[in-house]
């Protein structure tokens, strides 16, 4: 994201017997601004717990009956006590009481709110009120984890923002609207998404609308790190880059310190306030790996700003067909999940608890180092438990489907979500794979909107593999099935990804699945994005039939033994680690509502299949020698 940077010369600490050399920097899609990097581990107000909410169906809160401005009496953004102005003025008519409306505890999606809003799709008002005392040059920022769909930011009656796409950070900054003392917030979540938007309606999840992460008034100097991208580069460097935002930003001094690894790298911003350097990797550093998950503790000081981080080293290439970590060729044991908690009643406000309870199943349960991040980008509260426990991520945005790949303003909405994505976490060591896409029909229009994509990623990260999951084609060699991969997305690509489900949906018999051949004539390593079968927990039938746990069971079987026998496979993330919500599943027996193809029930309770995949992973650990 940052322009081409100025070269200077890099001061090391007096303890840092290296030699430092300056970075050329890409060019890149620009990054929303602010960045406001690493923003949950900075200082601030935090604005969860409790807010009222008023539901607004046909959005009078935004627009009047002819799409002029909202009358007073349906503004809930304004700073009126109506029951002071009703009481006051008998001819007053209000429509709308924030202050006496329900109240809702958030981060959460209303699903969890109010029972009768389990399908509601549209705008519904939030509204707080919070105490902010800034000093003299100091400077304020509401940033929201995310707000599904869109959200319309207002603070003291003032319109600060609108902001687009249900699962990437924001931040607007609101230094000239606080008072000293009181302030009201106010936000419109609308979950209505379109036949533009980025995802579009129709998908196979919950479309969970409302305030779903974290909300935080950040505070900072009057020039601060909005960006620091600090990583180890594949020739062997130790890199970081830095962008300043406020008066002071040009010409001034950076220092980045790694405590622990006895290392600095220190600089000067060039005139719009960015800054690149590096030093030679320090000889005692420790790599990030899923066996020795290693974080340091990083600083950032520059205009008298400290950003403070903790973040791993790890390198991750391809070469040939072998995906390497660290230099060495890795298998990836992986499993996909959706952001949804386990329990009767998830809501997608992720906790550290139920972060780690989700990837412990992964990492212990099912003996894997791998998850997929489905179908859109998680919250950074599990990019960041993943950093801890040692599980490679794949990391993707929801260009799902039926995308409007020939509409400018998605393809536009599409590259601010993967940007957003980008910048938030950079940072993080356990995210190996940037994801563009799932499951999109071949077009001329969808490849150049995926390739732009993916440009965008290599100049955003060129630290990281660039994915999509892809559809391959049936055909018959020798009298057996074939699966061919020729979509012309591929040559793009790091990792090919394919999800396959033969013989869930496909008429094929599972005692023919192992048969399955497999051909590419692309020269690149292969991931088994998706694969799998429902099964309801309890369900048993003695002849296998579907939703059974023993057809779910043997499915994994047969797969396994079709997997054994790709020669380019280098990883799997099976469909899915936890049953999930989709309206789209009604079978009135075994779904009710939700995607039974997970290996634990959504209470947690462990399927037959489950154990097949985690004896297959231990099996290829084992193997591996790690």
């Amino acid at each position: 994201m940052f322009r081409a940077a100025r070269r200077f010369g890099l001061a090391l600490a007096a303890a840092a017997a290296c030699a430092s050399v300056s970075v050329a920097q890409p060019v890149a899609q620009p990054a929303p601004t602010p960045v406001l990097v690493a923003a949950d581990l900075r200082d601030g107000v935090d604005l969860n717990g409790a807010w009222n909410y008023s539901i607004d169906p046909f959005r009078d809160g935004l627009a009047g009956f002819h799409g002029e401005e909202a009358g007073k009496g349906h503004r809930r953004y304004d700073e009126t006590d109506v029951a002071a102005a009703e009481k006051a003025d008998p001819q007053a008519l209000y429509e709308y009481d924030m202050r006496r409306s329900p109240v809702a505890y958030l981060p959460s999606s209303w699903i969890t709110q109010d029972p009768t809003l389990r399908h509601y799709e549209g705008l519904i008002w939030y509204q707080r009120t919070f105490t902010a005392h800034l000093k003299p040059g100091q400077r304020a920022f509401l940033r929201f984890g995310a707000v599904d769909y869109t959200a319309h930011v207002y603070v003291n009656g003032k319109a600060v923002g609108r902001h687009e796409g249900g699962f990437t950070p924001f931040a607007f900054e609101v230094t000239g609207l606080l008072r000293d003392g009181e302030n009201q917030v106010t936000v419109g979540a609308d979950s209505q998404r379109n036949a533009d938007s980025v995802p579009p309606p129709v998908t196979d999840w919950e479309n969970y609308g409302g305030i779903t992460r974290a909300v935080k008034l950040v505070v900072t100097p009057a020039t601060f790190v909005d960006d620091a991208w600090v990583r180890l580069t594949r020739d062997g460097h130790i890199a970081a880059s830095v962008k300043l935002d406020g008066p002071g930003a040009a010409n001034a001094p950076v220092r980045v310190r790694v405590a622990g690894a006895n290392l600095t790298i220190s600089g000067q911003t060039d005139a719009s306030g960015a800054w690149t350097g590096s030093i030679p990797r320090p000889r005692g550093l420790r790599l990030w790996s899923p066996e020795s998950p290693t974080l340091y503790d990083v600083t950032v000081e520059a205009g008298g700003d400290v950003l403070r981080d903790r973040i791993g080293f790890r390198t991750i290439e391809v070469r040939g067909e072998d995906i390497l970590l660290n230099g060495k060729s890795v298998f990836l044991r992986g499993i996909s999940l959706h952001e949804e908690e386990i329990g009767k009643e998830p809501t997608r406000a992720i906790t550290p608890a139920s972060a780690r309870a989700l990837l412990s199943e992964a990492k212990v349960g099912l003996n894997g180092n791998f998850v997929r991040l489905a179908h859109y980008p998680h919250s950074e509260v599990m990019t960041r438990a993943a950093d801890e426990m040692g599980l490679l991520v794949w990391s993707e945005i929801p260009v799902y489907w039926r995308v409007a790949f020939s509409n400018p303003q998605t393809l536009a909405n599409a590259r601010k979500m993967l940007a957003e994505n980008i910048v938030r976490d950079r940072n993080r060591a356990s995210i190996i794979l940037w994801s563009v896409a799932n499951e999109t029909p071949i077009s001329e229009p969808r490849t150049a909107f995926l390739s732009t994509l993916v440009d965008d990623v290599r100049a955003l990260d060129d630290s990281r593999l660039v994915t999509a999951a892809l559809l391959a084609d049936r055909t018959e060699r020798d009298g057996h099935p074939e699966q061919v991969i020729n979509d012309p997305l591929a040559p793009k690509l790091d990792v090919m990804a394919i999800n396959t489900y033969n013989g869930w949906y496909s008429g094929d018999a599972l005692s023919a699945v192992p048969a399955i051949t497999w051909r590419s004539d692309y020269r690149k390593p292969l991931i088994f994005s998706e694969l799998g079968a429902d099964a309801q927990v309890g369900f048993h039938d003695e002849n296998g039939r579907k939703f059974s746990e023993e057809f779910q069971a043997e499915y994994f079987r047969a797969t396994l033994a079709m997997a054994d026998k790709v020669s380019f496979l280098r990883g799997m993330s099976p469909w899915i680690l936890k049953d999930f919500r989709s309206p789209r599943r009604q079978h009135p027996v075994h779904q009710q509502g939700w995607n039974r193809k997970g290996l634990i029930s959504e209470t947690g309770q462990r399927k037959q299949a489950f154990q097949v995949l985690a004896d297959h992973y231990r099996k290829l650990a084992e193997k591996a020698g790690r």
